[in-house]
């Protein structure tokens, strides 16, 4: 926009700030930005108004009409700074390509790559976790890191943002590495000097079960300079990393209780080192953002220290244990729960987290946004994605009236079982808040499904309700000291759920063939999704009996029978997240398996 003398004047940055400006008659006119990345969303947006759609990733995902262009004239500028994914679930290369050629189309302007390269995500995939159909098929950490390269090239050349590492912090600047970070038996190997600054917890300092679980002595100055030596060095060798995310360990009241760190609260210590690593990067001379996170025991605000440098640094809140079936405002006022060092209990929903939310807001003025995980385990245990499609519809325009300038999705980049509708709908409202669910719905449904979309829509919706998606989250249990499923009324609805598929595959055999690739393959998702529908409703009529051993048997063969389909459908469905989100939150053996986010992390290793 800038070459073309057009006024860029309206937004703060325009660096992170997207303008789209399209004036086009039939065949000539401008299309451009004001950076590069807006210039590509802006072509994506002319497209969009000429009536293309982008439903699912890869070619086989596009709607395309074949007509005569018609003229456009837009400038806008998106309702939310931050609009982004970040790498989860299982990942083969493939998939994760097209998912950053995916991501512009739908508006994202970020992409984030968790850890120092994703090993266990690449492996949970290529190992075939979950899968006895397919024989492992391991890859090599050269081989890890050299996709990761090739991912990191194509995210820059469509200038997205890019976000890079996250946990690690605590144990790659102690020479433990990435693929040893859900190792139970490093204890053995650790040296003197990382013994020297492992958290002391009851008297000890040893691995809390997991390097990527242990934090480090925060007061201990030689911890933090190794940190800060080790985040210098990561940033001066990833120049084209934009956000470097430094995230202290993954779990929950594991932080040092030596004389010296109970002085003050985690968080507080949390910003001495960022602080001291902000002076690191500027004699380093470099301009690396950094991003703190207010996640488990740092969701609590510091009471003491705050952040020097505002233009380094972006505030992430992540309330991985907030509730998936309720989205604010309720008009509830509820008071920040206590903090009491190591023997935390986390916020239950959004209420609770933006409470801790309102005290970080009293040291920090700058940017905030969110990591969510709407697309990690909480889409599994809503049947037709509608629900969760309706929740981050309202959960992205609350974030904003909380001063939340956008969002990055932590999740699977195969969420397309049954549809894409939850993403589509997550993307297009960070694009545009004042599009409304409902019309971005039929939008989806209209392109994917043709003039029928109607019916299909109302067929996924009845048996979305139909498992109820509160129900699967454990929330209607009607028997005390029994585990969140006991719910005998249920076994109505899912002996229903046959009667409700058969009716559908009428309608998918109906419409099994289109002119349209992208309706061709739509419907016949819906084909493998009914059989996943049967299976899981057979396995939760013992679940809600009380039967949990008949329940976990039924679970097996759900497995397996999906397992055999995983081939023709992964690019669309996550097989090995499906089956250890639904056997985490309902399928497990033992209650001390349910809900408690510490032993989950514990217990789930790369998913098995």
């Amino acid at each position: 926009m800038q070459d073309f003398g057009l006024d860029v004047s309206d937004v703060e940055d325009t660096k992170l700030d997207d303008i789209i400006y399209v004036d086009m008659q039939e065949k000539e006119g401008i299309i451009t930005g004001d950076n590069p990345r807006a210039v590509l969303l802006a072509v994506y947006d002319y497209l969009r108004e000429n009536g293309c759609r982008w439903l699912l990733p890869g070619i086989d995902g596009e709607y395309i009409p074949m007509r005569d262009t018609i003229p456009v004239k837009r400038r806008f500028v998106p309702t939310s700074r931050y609009r982004g994914w970040v790498s989860e679930g299982t990942v083969f290369q493939q998939s994760f390509r097209e998912a950053i050629d995916f991501a512009p189309k739908l508006g994202f302007n970020v992409f984030m790559i968790e850890f120092k390269f994703p090993k266990s995500y690449y492996m949970r995939y290529y190992e075939h976790v979950n899968n006895p159909h397919r024989a492992p098929e391991p890859v090599g950490y050269d081989t890890m890191i050299q996709w990761k390269r090739q991912i990191e090239c194509e995210i820059t050349k469509r200038g997205l943002q890019y976000h890079d590492m996250g946990h690690g912090f605590t144990y790659e600047p102690f020479g433990i590495a990435t693929p040893d970070g859900w190792n139970t038996e490093y204890e053995d190997k650790v040296t003197p000097e990382h013994r020297e600054v492992i958290a002391k917890i009851n008297g000890e300092r040893k691995i809390n079960y997991y390097p990527i679980n242990t934090n480090v002595c925060m007061s201990n100055p030689k911890a933090r300079a190794k940190i800060a030596e080790y985040a210098v060095d990561y940033a001066c060798y990833h120049s084209n990393v934009d956000f470097l995310h430094i995230w202290l360990a993954d779990s929950k009241n594991n932080h040092c209780e030596c004389e010296k760190c109970t002085v003050k609260r985690p968080s507080d210590w949390y910003v001495v080192l960022l602080n001291e690593i902000d002076e690191a990067f500027t004699k380093a001379g470099l301009d690396t953002k950094i991003v703190f996170i207010a996640y488990m025991d740092t969701a609590w605000p510091p009471l003491v220290e705050s952040i020097k440098n505002r233009d380094r640094f972006l505030l992430m809140i992540a309330p991985i244990t907030r509730s998936y079936t309720e989205t604010l405002p309720r008009g509830v006022q509820v008071e920040p729960l206590p903090f009491k060092l190591n023997k935390l209990q986390l916020p239950k929903n959004l209420e609770e987290f933006f409470a801790l939310f309102e005290g970080w807001q009293k040291m920090w003025q700058g940017d905030s946004i969110s990591f969510e995980y709407h697309f990690w385990r909480a889409m599994w245990l809503d049947i037709s994605h509608i629900g969760i499609a309706k929740r981050l519809s309202k959960d992205v325009k609350v974030y904003k009236k909380y001063g939340i300038r956008g969002i990055i999705e932590d999740g699977s980049q195969r969420c397309f079982f049954p549809t894409g509708l939850a993403l589509y709908v997550y993307a297009r409202t960070l694009y545009d808040d004042t599009l409304s669910y409902e019309g971005i719905a039929e939008d989806y449904f209209s392109c994917a499904f043709g003039e029928d979309w109607k019916e299909f829509y109302d067929y996924l919706d009845e048996l979305g309700r139909t498992f109820d998606h509160s129900y699967m989250c454990g929330q209607k249990n009607k028997k005390a000291g029994v585990l969140g499923f006991y719910n005998p009324d249920k076994v109505a609805d899912f002996k229903r759920v046959p009667e409700i598929t058969a009716r559908g595959m009428e309608l998918i055999k109906s419409h099994y063939n289109s002119d349209y690739r992208v309706r061709t393959v739509s419907v016949r998702l819906l084909e493998y999704h009914a059989e996943f529908s049967n299976l899981l409703a057979e396995a939760m009529i013992p679940k809600c009996q009380g039967d949990d051993a008949g329940a976990r048997a039924k679970y097996e063969i759900l497995k397996d029978k999906m397992g055999a389909h995983e081939q023709a459908i992964e690019m669309y469905y996550d097989h090995c997240l499906a089956m250890n989100a639904l056997r985490a939150r309902i399928f497990a053996k033992e209650s001390n398996e349910y809900m408690d986010l510490d032993e989950d992390k514990k217990k789930f290793r790369l998913g098995v």
